[in-house]
């Protein structure tokens, strides 16, 4: 394992900030978990509403070829994108925090 060394301030900071954890390293990756989490909350809450917009899953929402029903208005293929982004970055952040989870289960035991 390498390890890098955060500025003076940054550990000042951070030894100051209300997060859980003994030691740096620990906070900071509760630090990240923590964003993870917004993330995917922010991307849940997109899949959500356009959900409940067009009354499918996004699969579905693809399948049906509504931006094509639409006539490629600006809304469909705006939601499109927005929602494609959204089912991604959900995946994305699954992915970052189950990767975060089994290293803190490597470094702790």
């Amino acid at each position: 394992m390498t390890h890098t060394a955060l500025l003076e301030g940054t550990l000042r900071f951070l030894n100051k900030a209300p997060i859980v954890g003994q030691n740096s390293d620990t906070k900071i990756r509760n630090l990240l978990k923590a964003e993870y989490l917004r993330s995917f909350a922010r991307y849940r809450r997109t899949d959500f509403l356009l959900s409940r917009k067009y009354g499918m899953s996004f699969d579905e929402f693809v399948k049906q070829q509504v931006v094509r029903q639409k006539e490629y208005s600006w809304d469909s293929e705006s939601d499109a994108m927005g929602w494609e982004t959204a089912i991604s970055g959900m995946k994305t952040m699954e992915h970052y925090l189950r990767e975060l989870q089994e290293a803190d289960n490597v470094s702790y035991h």
